[in-house]
C-alpha cells in the first residue's frame, strides 16, 4: 500500500483530474456536472475512475442523496501536500536571501567611461 503522500502526488499529476479539483474549488458538484467538461474526450466510467483516484487520495469527498452523487474538495489531503513542500519554500526563500546578500557584496558600482552619446551643437557661420 502506498502512502497517503504518494497517493495524493500520483492524483494530481493527471491534468485531469486537476481540473475536476479546479472545478471542485468553486463548490460542491456531483458526478455529472463534474463529467460534461470531458465527456468528448472520455467515457463517463473513465471520469468515474479519475474520481475513484481523488476519492482514494483523499482529495474529494463522494456522498449519496437519491440517485445523486455530489462530490466535495476535501483540503485535509491537500493540507498535506502544503506541509510537505513548505520546508522546500523554506529552503529556497533561505538560499535566494543569501544569493541576494552575496550579489549586493560583489556589485561594483563603475562610472561609465568614454564620450557622452549625445548631439552636438553646431555652430551656423554665415
Amino acid at each position: 500500500m502506498q502512502d497517503p503522500l504518494s497517493l495524493t502526488f500520483a492524483a494530481l499529476a493527471d491534468p485531469t483530474r486537476r481540473a475536476m479539483l479546479a472545478q471542485l474549488s468553486k463548490g460542491e458538484a456531483n458526478v455529472s456536472d463534474l463529467a460534461k467538461p470531458f465527456l468528448k474526450e472520455m467515457s463517463l466510467p473513465a471520469v468515474t475512475k479519475h474520481l475513484k483516484v481523488l476519492e482514494k487520495a483523499g482529495l474529494i469527498t463522494k456522498s449519496k442523496e437519491a440517485q445523486w452523487r455530489p462530490c466535495k474538495l476535501n483540503g485535509d489531503g491537500l493540507k498535506d501536500v502544503a506541509d510537505w513542500m513548505e520546508q522546500y519554500r523554506v529552503f529556497w526563500e533561505e538560499s535566494l536571501d543569501r544569493l541576494d546578500a552575496y550579489l549586493k557584496t560583489v556589485t561594483v558600482k563603475e562610472k561609465p567611461k568614454g564620450k557622452k552619446h549625445g548631439r552636438k551643437k553646431q555652430i551656423q557661420r554665415n
